[in-house]
């Protein structure tokens, strides 16, 4: 019983030093970080045209499609 304790506390306090370890060294990288206070402001005129499968409504479309084609073909062995 004693061993199994003594492991669990070894277990606990290795955790603990690795949650240590990792949110230390992502506050070391976040305190490296340097602003970038560079600021370009350009506007250019583009015209992009919508590909079709951008548009929700060819997704709905197509969903039910499928629901509707899965109903069929599950439905196809019985006489209704």
């Amino acid at each position: 019983m004693n061993t199994l304790s003594l492991k669990n506390g070894l277990e606990k306090f290795g955790i603990l030093m690795l949650t240590f370890f990792f949110s230390a060294l992502t506050f070391a990288q976040e305190a490296t970080k340097t602003p970038d206070l560079d600021v370009d402001v350009t506007t250019t005129k583009t015209t992009t045209t919508e590909e079709w499968f951008t548009n929700p409504l060819y997704w709905v479309i197509g969903g039910l499609f499928v629901i509707i084609l899965i109903a069929i073909i599950a439905r196809g062995g019985k006489k209704g």
